[in-house]
């Protein structure tokens, strides 16, 4: 599932301490927003980057990029005033946002969000109160059953056109945008929360957040780039038309094969496969297996999507060409990156479609069967 994160760094963060933003004071020797920028920047399912900053400050917001690409826009006097603004330029179905004062974001979070999207209109991580909690009043102080509460942390999210409609009948201020989804009839999810997303806030947690930052650059590899080549051949015969990269395509022809015959995703599979060092296609789904007859092979590459990112291995980037003199597959390009896409969790322009022909030469030329190659790129852990 692709998204665009939205980091909201428009805060003074006066608590913080200092005469700097506290999203601009340096953090393990960087400034504080370049992390949670990093953080979007690396993952493959992230779309898009908008960062809502105050006024006059769109030249320290780029020097944080280190090459990144975001859309900057100005905030507003509150946070709800700065999430609409970054909310009117998003471009993706589904958007995360996030408070710049969290550096410490996991890809584990993220993917959880990801998952609770599939049932609900928003998501938010969170943590139990495990403290004894008070409440200190004229009365004196009395306690407070903690049973059911949570903290709420960021990335909140939610179906972007969901939020926007929110927005647009909220009639004040809220302090984060599940309270204001709420408000509207939202449904949300907790996920699960980590303790070193926490915010910082106060002078003492830059040294805290220092800590685990310097200790997770010592303990985190460096993701290592690795590439996967997929192959695959169908004949070709009279029909009523073919599968192909997750797309079926209305033709007098059809590909003949054990499962839907799609070579495209067949192709992509065995080179994400051969990444992640997995064997191939065969291996995992033998022909002669009933159970994958005219199997929809979307099947095949969610699979092996999984098994890959058990292995330690997630693709970044996969690129299709299609080799075959029928059917056209011009107008089919835009449904197929998109179908790709979304088995996959890429954005869409991390998926490349293209098709040739071989001029009448050969099989594909004779018009007795359709070929595919694809090479998938992959980060390893």
């Amino acid at each position: 599932m692709g998204y665009t994160a939205c980091i909201v760094a428009a805060g003074r963060g006066e608590r913080a301490g200092g005469d700097t933003p506290k999203q601009f004071r340096m953090l393990a020797g960087r400034p504080m927003l370049s992390w949670s920028i990093e953080r979007f920047a690396c993952d493959p399912a992230c779309g898009q980057i908008i960062i809502a900053h105050a006024p006059g400050q769109a030249e320290q917001v780029r020097a944080c990029l280190s090459g990144a690409r975001a859309d900057l826009v100005e905030g507003g006097e509150t946070r709800t005033a700065s999430v609409r603004n970054a909310l009117s330029l998003a471009r993706s179905d589904t958007v995360l946002i996030h408070d710049a004062a969290r550096p410490m974001l996991s890809q584990t979070i993220i993917a959880g969000l990801l998952d609770a999207l599939k049932s609900h209109d928003g998501a938010a991580p969170a943590l139990p109160v495990s403290d004894a909690l008070v409440r200190d009043a004229d009365e004196g102080v009395t306690a407070v059953n903690r049973e059911n509460l949570y903290r709420l942390q960021t990335p909140q999210a939610f179906h972007t056109d969901r939020l926007r409609e929110a927005f647009s009948a909220a009639q004040s201020d809220y302090p984060d945008e599940v309270s204001l989804a709420r408000s509207q009839g939202l449904t949300i999810d907790l996920t699960q929360g980590e303790e070193a997303n926490f915010k910082v806030t106060y002078p003492q947690d830059f040294e805290r957040a220092e800590q685990l930052l310097n200790r997770s650059a010592v303990q985190t590899p460096v993701p290592v780039t690795i590439t996967g080549l997929g192959y695959d051949v169908h004949r070709m015969a009279s029909g009523d038309g073919v599968h192909l990269c997750g797309v079926f395509i209305e033709c007098p022809y059809r590909l003949i094969g054990h499962s839907d015959a799609d070579a495209g995703l067949h192709a992509i599979t065995d080179a994400l496969l051969g990444a992640a060092g997995l064997g191939d296609i065969g291996d995992h789904f033998p022909p002669s297996d009933n159970q994958w007859k005219g199997a929809d092979s979307a099947m095949f590459l969610e699979h092996v999507v999984k098994i890959a990112a058990e292995a330690g291995v997630r693709p970044v980037h996969v690129d299709v060409t299609l080799i075959c003199e029928r059917p056209k597959i011009g107008p089919h390009k835009s449904a197929m990156k998109h179908r790709v896409a979304q088995i996959m969790g890429l954005d869409t322009r991390r998926v490349n479609i293209k098709a040739t022909t071989t001029e009448q030469l050969g099989f594909t030329g004779r018009g007795e069967g359709l070929a595919a190659e694809a090479i998938v790129t992959g980060l390893a852990s």
